[in-house]
């Protein structure tokens, strides 16, 4: 929840990336993906990103004040793979109310490509999801 509201005070939005060491589409995640200067601007002006290991053992709170490990958080959340990437909404508050599945507002399971990986961001910066998927969000981005 701090995570969140201090991104929020910047006026950024929250995302929770799941990594994995030896992945090889983590690794292509961060040399592919972050290293086009487009893309870590973009995400680094509108997010704070926090990154969490699938099967760590460090202690972590979670919306609804459960202190867990990363693993634990990882299984209560249905992350099963990595890169996985979660977008939480503005503000933590009502957070703590709902179930974990209920909590994001979109989701990255598996790599993504770099346009569809910033377009993904986008879509959470601009909220489409409040109105459309992110296939039809692609779909209305110009050629």
């Amino acid at each position: 929840s701090d995570d969140l509201e201090d991104a929020h005070k910047q006026g950024k939005r929250f995302a929770i990336m799941w990594e994995l060491k030896g992945c090889p589409y983590c690794k292509e995640t961060h040399f592919v993906n972050f290293a086009q200067s487009r893309i870590a601007d973009y995400v680094k002006s509108n997010f704070e990103v926090l990154q969490l290991n699938i099967i760590g053992s460090l202690k972590v709170t979670d919306f609804d004040g459960a202190e867990l490990a990363e693993k634990d958080l990882a299984a209560k959340y249905g992350v099963r793979f990595t890169p996985t990437l979660q977008f939480f909404p503005e503000r933590a508050g009502p957070l703590k109310e709902l179930a974990p599945a209920k909590r994001e507002v979109a989701r990255a399971p598996g790599y993504l490509r770099p346009d569809d990986f910033l377009a993904m961001f986008r879509c959470v910066r601009e909220k489409a999801y409040e109105t459309k998927s992110f296939r039809d969000f692609v779909k209305s981005l110009p050629s």
